[in-house]
């Protein structure tokens, strides 16, 4: 999931990089300025999303992870409904309240000399056009990474992308729009990536799907509780901004506010990285925290630190090497600003390690329901420790000073997580379970819970086999742990017999899970074959001879519960026995 994560994380900060190259190479430093502080109101239609983003994730995942699709409905209706009410209320508010709102973000008073005022005012008039489709491509992203769509999401932001930098070059080279068709080319590439990842869910076969009824307070409420923490991250992060811009033009003018701006335009990509293993590390473990999955969790957070780790290590690389290279895509000509964004951009990314780190543990605490900690990493990451170290430093070091409170302010974060987790555990370690500071009534012990894989029919006989022994071992009558047996290798075996394709490039497996917890029997079984829902078939052909369909009917009898979702692209059965 990683790869379609990063890249759908990059879908703003394509199109914020595109802008500021074209702006800063073929409009000027005024513009460049202007796009700079226009920056803020982008970030908080972007912590909006994110915050809507995050808060489907937890809730849309608890559900898939307890099989309610009409729960996972519900969710994608308030999204929907969510996002229609906000973007109107933005569209209105950012229009009507254009010009006071350029003089707050310090772009001087609407006099006939100041430039960058108006420079300002029309690009958030061009940008505020498209703010219905840029939320909308937002809550898209975990709504399609859920459903397995990945391919569909990636193609939207390919889309979207080479539109942008299409439309940004008409806008120079023949309609002369100036920063208004900017701000109009980025709202319409967002409605092209709309176009071509919304159309999913038009279709017949689409998970998802949208009804008024479902559209409930309670609903609207979960969603934004859980977005909370990630609305706080990005609330901080336009605070930072503000604050930088402050800084930035009394310490050094405009010259350092337009190398703020590419600085801020490179990391912002840089960022994806980590937003990506951030974003994966919230949806999965959102589903295994509801399916009680302690080892699948440690799974997680051993893999999302060696991925934080590895991909930043690259970018730090990349960014060490090419800086001047980068910061000239954006301006030619005048070496000041050129010296100060690449000196920013070498100090920046040293912050990106420590970073990525922090985003991926507080993601994962938040999906496994540590919302205040989640809250407090959020506020003291995006802002309190890199305003603290960026305003003291700044007094000495000047602009210098602005570009370390990245790196002193992450690395500061990621001590406070260390020392916390430390003091929760009562020692100095370095482990998975250490660091997922997991409720130690969550799920049930090792011992109770039985894992196998199959890929053949015989491996799945051998696992019925296994069930039984496993349940015998336990103090099941042999009645029981045959019955119990029996329905893990009918619906294994229909698995292996109607979902495993000829494809050899896809390589099938059956991931079995038996759980025993107080006086529940639970069976889970995930595939990822064809999407195959065995509770609606059921449904669907219960009038049919009861000779045939015996396998699935015969295990439908003998539970208790059975509820079916496909999530990540997986087929996710539960049996309650």
């Amino acid at each position: 999931m990683l790869a379609a994560q990063i890249l759908s994380a990059m879908t703003v900060m394509i199109c914020m990089l595109v802008d500021s190259i074209i702006i800063g190479r073929f409009l000027g430093v005024d513009a460049m300025t202007a796009y700079g502080l226009a920056n803020p109101v982008l970030l908080i239609f972007a912590a909006v999303g994110s915050m809507l983003s995050a808060g489907i994730q937890v809730v849309c995942g608890k559900f898939m992870g307890i099989g309610d699709r009409e729960g996972t409905n519900r969710c994608f209706s308030a999204a929907v409904f969510l996002v229609a009410a906000i973007s109107a209320a933005g569209l209105v508010l950012v229009l009507a309240l254009s010009s006071p709102l350029c003089v707050f973000l310090g772009a001087g008073k609407p006099v006939s000399d100041n430039r960058v005022f108006f420079l300002t005012q029309d690009y958030l008039r061009g940008f505020i056009v498209g703010a219905p489709a840029f939320l909308c491509a937002m809550i898209m992203v975990p709504f399609m990474q859920m459903s397995g769509n990945r391919t569909r999401l990636v193609a939207a932001v390919a889309a979207m992308t080479v539109s942008d930098i299409a439309f940004d070059l008409l806008n120079v080279y023949v309609f002369k729009g100036g920063t208004l068709g900017m701000g109009l080319a980025s709202s319409f590439s967002y409605y092209i990536a709309l176009v071509i990842g919304g159309s999913y869910f038009l279709k017949k076969n689409s998970m998802f799907r949208l009804s008024l009824k479902g559209i409930t307070a309670k609903i609207c409420a979960d969603i934004f509780k859980n977005g909370i923490p990630t609305m706080l991250n990005q609330v901080s992060m336009v605070l930072l901004v503000f604050l930088f811009n402050k800084l930035l033009l009394y310490v050094g003018g405009n010259i350092s506010v337009a190398a703020y701006s590419i600085v801020s335009t490179i990391g912002n990509i840089c960022y994806c990285f980590g937003a990506g293993i951030g974003a994966v590390a919230l949806m999965m473990s959102s589903l295994f925290y509801s399916d009680e999955d302690r080892r699948a969790l440690y799974t997680i957070v051993r893999t999302m630190a060696f991925y934080a780790v590895v991909s930043t290590a690259a970018v730090i690389g990349v960014l060490m090497f090419a800086a001047p290279f980068l910061v000239g895509l954006f301006i030619s000509g005048d070496s000041g600003p050129r010296e100060i964004a690449a000196a920013g951009v070498r100090l920046f990314s040293l912050s990106l390690m420590p970073s990525a780190l922090n985003t991926a543990f507080k993601n994962f605490y938040q999906g496994t329901e540590r919302t205040r900690l989640t809250r407090i990493i959020s506020v003291l990451q995006s802002f309190v420790f890199t305003a603290i170290y960026a305003v003291i430093l700044s007094r000495f070091f000047k602009t210098t000073g602005v570009w370390c409170g990245w790196v002193l302010g992450e690395s500061t974060t990621l001590l406070f997580i260390c020392v916390f987790v430390w003091l929760k555990n009562k020692k100095i370690a370095v482990s998975s379970k250490i660091y997922a500071l997991l409720p130690k009534d969550l799920g049930t012990t090792q011992d109770n819970c039985f894992d196998i894989t199959a890929r053949t029919t015989a491996e799945v006989v051998a696992a019925s086999e296994k069930a039984t022994a496993f349940c015998l071992e336990r103090g099941e009558s042999e009645r029981d742990s045959r019955l119990i047996s029996l329905c893990i290798e009918e619906m294994a075996n229909n698995i292996v017999e109607h979902g495993f394709t000829k494809d050899t490039r896809k390589d099938h497996t059956i991931d079995i899970r038996l759980i025993f917890k107080d006086d529940k029997r639970l069976i889970r079984i995930r595939d990822n074959c064809v999407n195959f829902d065995p509770i609606a078939y059921m449904d669907l052909h219960k009038t049919d001879d009861p000779t045939v369909h015996i396998g699935i009917r015969l295990v439908m009898k003998m539970v208790k519960d059975a509820n079916y979702v496909c999530s990540l692209g997986l087929n996710n059965l539960t049996l309650a026995l």
